[in-house]
């Protein structure tokens, strides 16, 4: 069996190394443009800041390595130009020297990746403009922040390679912004959660602009400017970072089926309309493991799966694809975040009817040293109690918050499955009541009308306005409204009236929970507790 991969990366290089496994006689060669194969474009924005000290440390295996490794060939710097479907062949050109070249397949996969967007803005060739793609970009941006030349930088993106490159310019003495068309940073997290990050990367000295459309870049000869549709932004270096697409040009008028982002349709063996055509990566439209949906995951961990599971396919097996979550974790300077599983918004959008909680929990054992906070938003569905995602901020392991919520869909738990887990406790690693676990009985309580609140959202919004803020914290902290010691409340509380709307503050939302429990016993009947209480919050409560 004579198999041809085109593309190098991670999808591909998977695909031909587990082939080879399955089958030693299998003929197996990939072609790649470049002259580097699996490299770790995840850790490029960290070799741009000096956390990864040498090229050489992103590319995980040469071509001559991995072939003497896996046994599959390895063709560098060809460029695919066609494939004809009948003769099953594609059409190739030598990068070097032009020189055209024709490969034959009994099975196809093609793993091409994507390519970043270029602007059609002016100014999009000037020196010190950088694309983050390839060793060769982070190359060239390190090698322009070391020499001095760089001392402002607009990042053009607010998504994770965007902030985490912003992050490591930082760290390096540059003056960043972020600028970014959209209405909020990190896409994929609910807006409140999303608009946090923003406020907490302003305080950390990186200012994100968005709703902001680039419009030109200017400069004589290298970046001066950045013109948007806002205000003009003095920069030496612009960090392109808007999004990529599909490398699937060759495609045209081959048959195959393409949807409307260029990505490749595939089927849930991730082959194509092409029995013996197969797509992976970046270049693939996989779907959503909760809703069925189509969904784009141009991520390195979906990349490998799939490598996987075309590579026993192709060797005879019937292994399904079971779809994408969304699972992202972004490093921000002292701040990580993480999501999986649907969004609120998302949620809504799928038919779903969802109820959601914000709370602050501690991280581990709050006298540990080095203990923080996680702020988690939790959604599940109202009507069933189906487990549909979180979102999750901290300074410590909101990886660890992520991935067991990405069990928890994956074995298409309800809330209710999720309160009794018998989580790792030790100080140095979590609570007594695991972080998750804390969070799944808060929403518990919330949704048997135990918990009564006010979203972020709603407080925002305003809801709040016929409300009495009541600060319900161990001392007094917010300014202007009356205070209320939860320990001394054993009856009613003079200047409280029983039929009051009271929205009970605390820092975390804890103390301000266990106030209403006890204004409840004693007959007050229209309390709400702020979910986040000042901690996320505090900026409206200003």
């Amino acid at each position: 069996m004579k198999v041809l991969i085109i593309g190098g990366v991670a999808a591909g290089t998977k695909a031909a190394a587990k082939l080879k496994r399955e089958n030693q006689d299998a003929e197996v060669t990939i072609l790649t443009m470049s002259k580097d194969i699996s490299y770790a474009g995840c850790g490029l924005p960290y070799y741009v800041g000096g956390v990864i000290q040498e090229r050489s440390e992103l590319i995980v295996n040469t071509p001559e390595n991995f072939s003497k490794l896996t046994g599959a060939l390895v063709e560098t710097g060809v460029e695919v130009t066609g494939l004809d479907r009948e003769n099953r062949s594609v059409k190739a050109v030598r990068t070097d020297t032009g020189e055209e070249t024709c490969y034959t397949y009994d099975k196809l996969v093609i793993a091409t990746g994507a390519s970043p967007v270029k602007p059609p803005v002016e100014g999009v060739d000037l020196k010190h403009v950088y694309f983050m793609r390839t060793p060769d970009d982070a190359e060239a941006l390190r090698c322009a922040v070391d020499s001095g030349e760089i001392k402002r930088a607009v990042v053009a993106g607010g998504g994770f390679i965007g902030l985490e490159v912003a992050e490591n310019l930082k760290e390096k003495g540059i003056r960043v912004t972020v600028i970014d068309m959209a209405p909020q940073i990190m896409p994929g997290f609910d807006h409140e959660v999303a608009e946090y990050a923003e406020e907490y990367l302003a305080d950390q000295g990186i200012v994100a602009l968005t709703g902001t459309k680039l419009e030109g870049i200017l400069g004589d000869g290298k970046v001066e400017k950045v013109k948007t549709d806002k205000r003009t932004l003095k920069a030496d270096a612009v960090i392109l970072s808007l999004g990529i697409r599909a490398n699937t040009g060759f495609l045209a008028d081959t048959g195959i089926e393409l949807m409307p982002n260029r990505t490749i349709k595939v089927n849930e063996y991730l082959q194509t309309n092409d029995e013996d055509i197969y797509a992976l990566g970046d270049c693939a439209m996989v779907t959503n493991r909760i809703t069925g949906e189509h969904a784009w995951s141009p991520m390195g961990s979906s990349a490998n799966m799939e490598g996987r599971i075309a590579a026993k396919n192709i060797c005879g097996e019937k292994i399904a694809y079971p779809g994408v979550l969304g699972t992202g974790v972004v490093k921000l300077p002292g701040l990580n975040a993480g999501r999986t599983g649907l969004s609120e918004e998302a949620a809504s959008a799928a038919g779903f009817d969802p109820v959601s909680v914000v709370t602050v929990v501690d991280d581990k054992a709050h006298y540990y040293p080095g203990a923080g906070s996680f702020i988690v938003k939790m959604v599940a569905d109202r009507k069933t109690g189906k487990f549909l995602g979180i979102q999750c901020l901290g300074k410590g392991a909101v990886d660890k918050m992520v991935d067991i919520a990405v069990m928890a869909l994956s074995m298409k738990a309800s809330i209710q499955d999720l309160e009794h887990l018998d989580f790792a406790y030790a100080p140095p690693f979590s609570t007594a009541i695991h972080p998750f676990v804390h969070t799944v009985n808060v929403l518990l309580n919330k949704m048997s009308g135990e918990f009564l609140t006010m979203t972020p959202v709603e407080f925002a919004k305003g809801e709040a306005s016929d409300y009495r803020i009541i600060d319900a914290s161990p001392a007094p902290s917010i300014e202007g409204v009356p205070y209320v010691d939860l320990t001394t409340v054993n009856g009613e509380v003079e200047g409280l009236g029983k039929e009051e709307k009271l929205l009970l503050v605390c820092s975390k939302g804890k103390r301000a929970y266990l106030l209403q429990n006890r204004l409840k016993h004693y007959g007050y009947t229209n309390t709400r507790v702020l979910e986040g209480g000042t901690t996320f919050n505090g900026k409206d409560l200003a």
